[in-house]
C-alpha cells in the first residue's frame, strides 16, 4: 500500500475542516474492528485491490478487500488509524498474507467516504448521503474465505 499516496490525498481532503483543526492518518496493522478505545469512532468499508504473492509471483484481483478506519477528534487534533486487510495465495502452501495494492481512484473514493464519516461522527453534521461505490475489477474466481485475513477475523461480509 503506497502510504505516501494515502497521506497526500488524506491531507488534501481534510483541509476542508474548521480552521485550526488538523488531521493525521496513521497505518496500524494491529487495528481490530469493533475494538475501540474510548472516544474513537469506526468506519469499515469494502473496496477492490490487486494482490501479488511474494512466494510464487502469482497475482490476483479481489473485489472484497476490507479497510477499517478508527477516528477521533480531541482538542482540534483529528487522528485516523487505518488498516487494509490482506489476502494470501491459494496456490502456495504457507503463503504469507500480502498487502493489497489499491488504485489511486479507489483510495480517493475511500477517503472521500471517510471524510463524510468524519463530518458525521466527529462534527455531528447531517449529510444525508450514501457512500460512493468503489470501482470494481474483473474477477474470474469466487472470493476465497480461507485466504482472506478479514474473513478469518469474521468481518469480511460486513459492508
Amino acid at each position: 500500500m503506497a502510504q505516501q499516496e494515502w497521506t497526500r490525498l488524506f491531507q488534501m481532503k481534510t483541509n476542508i475542516f474548521i480552521e485550526g483543526h488538523s488531521w493525521r492518518l496513521q497505518f496500524d496493522e494491529s487495528l481490530v474492528p469493533d475494538s475501540l478505545d474510548s472516544g474513537w469512532k469506526q468506519y469499515i468499508r469494502n473496496t477492490c485491490a490487486r494482490f501479488k504473492c511474494s512466494s510464487c509471483g502469482r497475482g490476483w484481483p479481489s473485489n472484497r478487500v476490507m479497510v477499517v478506519f478508527h477516528m477521533r477528534l480531541t482538542d482540534e487534533q483529528g487522528h485516523v488509524k487505518v488498516r487494509a486487510f490482506r489476502q494470501n495465495c491459494k496456490t502456495c502452501s504457507k503463503a504469507p498474507m500480502e498487502t493489497p495494492s489499491i488504485t489511486t481512484e479507489n483510495i480517493n473514493i475511500l477517503l472521500e467516504n471517510l471524510v463524510e464519516k468524519i463530518r458525521i461522527k466527529c462534527y455531528h453534521e447531517d449529510l444525508g448521503k450514501e457512500n460512493k461505490p468503489f470501482v470494481g475489477l474483473e474477477v474470474k474466481s469466487p472470493h476465497e474465505p480461507d485466504h482472506c485475513e478479514a474473513c478469518l477475523a469474521g468481518i469480511c461480509t460486513r459492508n
